[in-house]
């Protein structure tokens, strides 16, 4: 195992940004940066033990500092939306920023990627870690108490990434962190994912408005294009005539996850058919936003010129439902003063013939 830091440069408006990479004994190797806690790189070979990069991003601080489709993202305070930017806590009323039409989505346009956050390189038995902590002052993004945040990513000899989240504040506030990385198995920038295949362990998802809020409603996959509790191609049924793609333009949906009281399970996996590249995803939390990258923007050229085009991404993001902190009937990402968050999500990437 090895750590190794270096620069990757500043922003226009002068942040010098650090990147830390982790290669372990199989060659797989990753890397983050201290702006946003960004997850950059992911290298894993294939069936042929060729390496590819399989997150897609920049090779730049500056598109990071912009990110406009949030690739690699350590999404704070809040992932995912909020409805009409609101929510009350003790009864007390807090109005966020309104940035995804009349709802608040990623905690809003002070997104943590454009904060500077302390890396280290904790010490670990089970691989090598970077750390990186942050403050989250009161009233930061709209929501309550001082917040003490830190993501640790581990690389194990096994090629998973262990994702830890921790938190804690000294009010009742909403944490409910993600990460944002885009995947695609055939290598960064090779065009679109809807040949390479997903099954994910859930029997029901949250349709959503027009708006992707939740309506709170809990509906079975079976019998419509949401069903992947059998592994089908991303594209299968992406244009079938079903409302709730017609409203996404594809998949951008939470799936409840089955046995949410069981602790890490296996949530879900992506295989790529072509490549023999396999990646699972385990978390103990009781979502996960599917989103097929329908959004994706060239805004910026990604990693060595590549073009970010629609559907070139997909995205496993774990998380509390979203706007759930305004649903009676869900588990509610609240957590009260001296409260600790604490949660793990595992990336594992592996090949089959």
């Amino acid at each position: 195992m090895a750590v190794q830091s270096r620069s990757f440069g500043k922003t226009e408006n002068g942040i010098e940004v650090t990147v830390f990479s982790i290669t372990n004994g199989n060659g797989t190797e990753c890397s983050f940066i201290d702006l946003g806690a960004a997850w950059v790189t992911m290298n894993v070979k294939d069936k042929d033990g060729k390496f590819a990069d399989v997150v897609i991003g920049y090779d730049n601080a500056e598109a990071y500092y912009h990110n406009p489709t949030s690739c690699g993202e350590c999404v704070g305070r809040n992932a995912n939306r909020i409805g009409h930017a609101a929510f009350t806590l003790e009864g007390k009323h807090y109005q966020l920023a309104k940035n995804n039409n009349d709802n608040n989505l990623h905690s809003g346009p002070d997104k943590w990627v454009t904060h500077l956050f302390q890396g280290s390189l904790p010490d670990g038995p089970e691989g090598c870690s970077v750390r990186f902590t942050k403050f989250s002052k009161d009233g930061e993004q709209g929501f309550p108490g001082d917040l003490e945040f830190s993501v640790t990513y581990t690389l194990t000899e096994e090629d998973a990434l262990e994702i830890r989240y921790e938190a804690s504040a000294d009010q009742t506030t909403v944490i409910n962190p993600t990460n944002h990385a885009y995947f695609n198995l055939a290598g960064d920038g090779t065009g679109p994912i809807l040949d390479q295949e997903v099954w994910i362990n859930a029997d029901a998802f949250t349709p959503a408005d027009e708006f992707s809020i939740p309506t709170g409603e809990i509906r079975k996959v079976a019998g419509t294009p949401f069903d992947f509790t059998k592994q089908k191609k991303i594209g299968a049924d992406i244009e079938a005539d079903y409302d709730q793609l017609h409203f996404a333009h594809g998949y951008d949906h939470n799936f409840v996850l089955n046995s949410p009281e069981s602790g890490l399970r296996h949530a879900a996996s992506l295989y790529d058919p072509k490549s023999g590249r396999r990646m699972d995803v385990y978390t103990d939390l009781p979502g996960m936003q599917f989103y097929t990258g329908n959004g994706l923007k060239n805004l910026y050229p990604g990693k060595n010129g590549a073009d970010y085009l629609p559907r070139t991404g997909v995205c496993f993001e774990t998380q509390y439902f979203p706007d759930a902190v305004n649903k009676p009937d869900w588990k509610k990402p609240v957590f009260k003063k001296g409260e600790v968050y604490r949660s793990i999500t595992v990336y594992r990437f592996s090949t089959q013939s």
